[in-house]
């Protein structure tokens, strides 16, 4: 089944928003090395969200789903990662 056009650049800027939504939290804390501002359940939940959508979009094999999502699941997942690594110095 084709997609519209209309349809097609409309997840395409939805996808693209979702994963640049991120990036101003990742420079952040990268910047003020600190995370303490960051709720670790929110983006425990976050990560956990964009790994089931990853599995949901094996399981269509919709590409675009898996795609997107798996950019989400990095950008939030360096968040997490920062917000540990900030949170817990060595």
């Amino acid at each position: 089944m084709a997609v519209h056009p209309a349809a097609a650049f409309v997840g395409t800027a939805a996808a693209l928003m979702s994963i640049t939504s991120f990036a101003p939290q990742i420079v952040k804390i990268w910047k003020e090395k600190d995370a303490s501002s960051v709720s670790l359940r929110t983006y425990v939940v976050t990560v956990t969200g964009f790994s089931c959508w990853i599995a949901y979009g094996l399981m269509i094999k919709a590409w675009p789903v898996i795609a997107s999502n798996t950019a989400c699941l990095l950008m939030s997942g360096a968040v997490l990662a920062m917000k540990w690594r900030f949170d817990h110095p060595r």
